[in-house]
């Protein structure tokens, strides 16, 4: 379990700083450092078997229904680019401690960092494509927010939202390649796909998946033409500027290259998207970086052009082009998180990063201009360095790759890309550091603590150590790792500082010679590149982001223009041409099932149903004989219900139309008593011909679907209901039994959705007795004349004289529910309709004041007790909402059950009647506010002085 524990330490750490901060900014930092250490140190624990050649896997089961495993696995990949991830990650916590301003809110910060950090690292570890799925999303949200995090910063929020757009768009694309991967293989385990190399690529369904896979590979990596986003996220606080583009975000595309190199790699279609891609992604980002003023742009479009270099290696397809790619990976990451970091110590202490105004920090910054010297001399390719070393490699595999039959084209353009390189490597080292002192700096630059220039130390340190004794230091590691890229061991290559003379080694010379030159001819290069006409990706990106918004706004606007009859017509349409369609496309034929003569009785409830609907329908305006018509409708489907022998479904059926009737009756009070006839429907009579038509087919697809089903025998889950319902839930009602035990997991959710329902008619009610609705409300009167005997003594009487029988019916109904018709949800529904009679036959005032409960409580409450019910069954070692019986027997009492699903039947109880009666207590609120009803307060606010005689008595 330690491997988890490296993925979760990062992920449980990110709670802490927030928290921390408010101790210090040192206990901030300690906090996010300490979990990165611990998780750093148990991945080194690893590592002798990584070494050996062994694979350490560990996880758990996920969804086990559906075979899902959360599992991870470490292999040398894995493992070194969660030390990189891990190990730089420490040298950001420990610089951005004195790179924050005493402002910024540190303990955020750490946070976004840990969370990142642990997505990260989920992603290199992910054994099962899905959850590698979810750390690729993960690090988009949070490197959102890392971007952004100075919001304050139009361009910190822009970029943050450009890097999201475009790689979120590109994690859908690989969500869509993934699911086509693990179709192909059979599995969603890495370690399964990766062994159906043949079996992948022999798929009709290898290119869409490839093609899907790359797509999120190249936004992820800014790879052209995705490759603006990168330069726009150096908006963000250089700490993570240089954790993204040398650690992580940008390696998540190359890693996955690697990962999956093994089984997409070796084909045409796989060498000319990758190695071109790289090839073009290298040279444009090379030569944008040449004219950069930013130090930070310059380096993102350097890091533009290095992701480009790797790229195009592992597009080779060639197992030695994959040993340069990892060990060009390890040398990046060492020179660029250095250079990065230096750029903030120039920003943080000269107080700007603009090239054209600094120079001749050598002599002021000598600490710092020598570390950056070295770094940028490895990005440049210079030797002894370790950048040199890859860029050999690099440049011998690319004299060696031939394109469309071409030998010259990749090597030219290469070594052309390499010229740039070395060109913009040579301008951060002279413009920056050599030439004369200026007396115009922003602030006297001077070296920063050491807890700035130490890291980046750390990191040149390793520059000059992997070029010196390149076998020593990285031979191991860049062995096993790629080994693991390609699926074997590693080809026979040497890791050296001089192989000779070599078409490499003169490759490079050229590169140096080149470089150097365009640099001397730098002004001139300048003055071309600024008259010159060149596009502009943000421009590009804006434009096409305003496009694509103007056109989803034209096509909402013409399709869903605010009318529900047109939503209702494309939904109804839809339904019934998919219905009719899958209908005609599969042979059928006559039921053979016997026909039932059809009685007296329910002939004459089939025409009473019919003339319902059709007066419904022809009284549509007049609201309230409509609603009458509706809940005449459903009073037929009761005695249907009845007739069928469910009495649960009538007692349901009749108490819920009792209830919302009265409830939409109380509303109407505030609605006109006729609705507007439209205007544009009498002008357009074809609407009521399609309305007619698309009904019509409707109903009539309806009837032929229950005929073919009625007419037909089939099996159902009714039969194990019936046989299971009494053994394994403990009750006769198997309807019962079936809401609370068998799939009380929906009816939990069906409820929770019931609350969150009443609590959505409060809000939007609540909000009607303010500003601009509540003044209307307060001068609205009545369209009809109102009663002056608000509440008749019989009513009053009658519904006093009910009330205590109404509640016994409704604790009857509920304690009988596990074994006789009934249950929590009727019970409710009677307790609803009880009190809603007295609601109305006193008024509000006087029964607010005799029912003092706080409804929204009570909704909460239900939820509550239905969800422990739950929890109890989890931590019995039960599935969730599992339920358990037993059978007692007390003196005169004698033998009955108790059953946990009466707990759960009490949330449900509650959380209906809160439901209900918060609705209830809303439309009274309203008619207070109009002054048209009596004393409308909520339970617990009620005043009794304010509250007038005739609703006292």
């Amino acid at each position: 379990m330690s491997l988890v524990l490296v993925v979760l330490l990062p992920l449980i750490g990110a709670l802490l700083p927030a928290l921390m901060i408010r101790a210090g900014r040192n206990a901030c930092v300690l906090s996010a450092f300490t979990f990165s250490l611990l998780a750093f140190a148990l991945l080194l624990s690893h590592a002798p078997a990584v070494f050996r050649g062994e694979v350490v896997r560990a996880g758990w089961n996920w969804l086990p229904a559906l075979g899902l495993q959360a599992n991870f696995f470490l292999d040398g990949l894995g493992f070194f680019f969660a030390g990189l991830i891990l190990g730089i990650g420490l040298l950001i916590i420990v610089y951005a401690r004195f790179y924050l301003a005493k402002d910024d809110p540190m303990g955020t910060f750490y946070s976004y960092l840990l969370l990142f950090q642990g997505a990260m690292v989920g992603i290199v570890l992910s054994d099962n494509i899905l959850l590698l799925l979810v750390f690729w999303e993960l690090t988009s949200l949070s490197s959102f927010l890392l971007i952004g995090y100075w919001k304050h910063l139009p361009e910190g929020r822009q970029g943050a939202r450009m890097a999201l757009t475009v790689t979120g768009a590109g994690g859908l694309a690989m969500i869509a390649g993934m699911l086509l991967l693990g179709e192909i293989a059979g599995s969603y385990e890495l370690t399964a796909i990766l062994q159906q190399k043949e079996v992948i690529q022999a798929s009709p369904l290898y290119l869409p998946a490839l093609l899907l896979i790359l797509g999120g590979c190249f936004t992820k990596s800014a790879q052209f033409p995705f490759h603006f986003w990168l330069p726009h996220a150096m908006a963000a606080p250089t700490p993570v500027s240089a954790y993204l583009h040398s650690a992580t975000m940008v390696k998540a595309g190359l890693f996955l290259l690697a990962r999956m190199w093994p089984v997409l790699a070796g084909t045409a279609e796989w060498f000319y998207l990758v190695a071109t891609t790289g090839l073009l992604t290298m040279l444009i980002g090379a030569f944008i970086a040449l004219f950069k003023d930013d130090l930070k742009g310059l380096l993102a479009y350097s890091t533009v052009s290095h992701l480009g270099l790797v790229t195009m290696l592992f597009g080779f397809g060639t197992p030695l082009a994959a040993v340069a790619g990892v060990f060009h990976i390890l040398n990046h990451a060492t020179f660029k998180a250095a250079l990065f970091m230096n750029a903030g110590i120039v920003d943080h202490e000269a107080g700007t990063r603009d090239i054209r105004r600094l120079g001749g920090l050598l002599q002021l910054m000598p600490v710092s201009a020598t570390l950056a010297l070295v770094a940028a001399a490895s990005m440049a390719g210079l030797p002894p360095l370790n950048g040199f070393l890859s860029k050999e490699m690099m440049l011998h595999e690319a004299a060696a790759t031939a394109w469309l039959g071409n030998g010259w084209v990749v090597a030219a353009l290469a070594t052309l890309a390499a010229c740039f390189s070395v060109a913009y490597s040579l301008r951060y080292i002279v413009h920056v550091f050599f030439g004369p002192r200026r007396d115009d700096y922003p602030h006297p630059p001077h070296d920063p603590p050491v807890g700035m220039w130490l890291p980046p130390a750390l990191l040149v340190a390793l520059v000059v150590l992997i070029g010196l004794f390149p076998e020593t230091l990285a031979g191991p590691l860049v062995a096993v790792v790629s080994g693991a890229v390609t699926g074997g061991a590693a080809p026979d290559y040497p890791l050296a500082l001089w192989h000779g003379f070599t078409p490499a080694l003169g490759l490079s010379a050229i590169a140096l010679a080149v470089g150097g030159g365009v640099l001397a001819a730098y002004p001139r290069l300048r003055a071309r590149w600024q008259a010159g006409a060149h596009p502009e990706a943000k421009a590009i990106f804006d434009g096409a982001l305003a496009a694509a918004v103007a056109g989803s706004r034209r096509l909402i606007h013409g399709v869903h223009n605010g009318s529900q009859q047109r939503a209702l017509a494309f939904l109804v349409g839809a339904v019934t041409a998919a219905g009719f369609a899958a209908f005609s496309a599969a042979p059928h034929g006559a039921g053979m099932r016997a026909l039932l003569p059809a009685v007296p009785v329910a002939v004459v409830a089939w025409m009473l149903l019919l003339g319902g609907c059709a007066l419904a329908l022809l009284l549509y305006r007049k609201r309230l004989l409509a609603v009458v018509a509706v809940g005449a409708v459903g009073l037929i489907v009761c005695v249907a219900f009845l007739y069928l022998s469910a009495p649960d479904l009538a007692l349901t059926q009749i108490s819920v139309e009792v209830a919302t009737v009265i409830l939409i009756l109380l509303a109407l009070y505030f609605l006109p008593k006729e609705g507007p006839l439209s205007s544009s429907a009498q002008r357009q009579p074809l609407r009521h011909l399609r309305d007619g038509v698309l009904a019509g087919a409707a109903g009539l697809g309806m009837a032929l679907a229950s005929w073919a089903m009625l007419t037909r025998d089939g099996s159902s889950l009714s039969g194990y209901y019936l046989e299971n319902a009494v053994s394994g839930g403990g009750g006769t009602n198997v309807v019962n039994v079936i809401l609370v035990d068998f799939r009380g997991f929906d009816t939990f959710g069906e409820i929770t959705v019931l609350g969150i329902a009443a609590l959505a008619i409060y809000a939007l009610l609540d909000g009607a007795l303010h500003g601009r609705v509540g003044r209307r409300l307060s001068a609205w009167t009545p369209d009809l004349p109102v009663s002056v005997d608000r509440h008749p003594m019989i009513m009053v009487v009658a519904t006093r004289v009910m009330l205590p029988l109404a509640l016994l019916v409704g604790a009857y109904i509920f304690l009988r529910g596990h074994n006789q018709p009934g249950g929590g949800f009727i019970a409710a529904l009677v307790v609803s309709i009880a009190l809603i009679m007295q609601y109305m036959a006193s008024g509000f005032g006087w029964a607010a004041q005799r029912v003092k409960v706080d409804y929204h409580a009570l909704i909460g409450a239900g939820v509550l007790i239905a969800a422990l019910t739950g929890i109890g069954a989890m931590v019995l070692d039960q599935p969730f909402l599992t339920s358990t019986f037993g059978h007692f027997h007390l003196p005169l009492v004698g033998e009955f059950e108790l059953a946990s699903a009466m707990a759960f039947d009490t949330g449900v109880f509650l959380t209906v009647v809160g439901a209900v009666m918060l609705a209830l207590a809303n439309l009274s609120r309203m008619g207070r506010r109009a002054g048209h009803l009596p004393v409308n307060k909520a339970p617990m606010d009620i005043d009794p002085s304010a509250v007038p005689p005739q609703e006292q008595n």
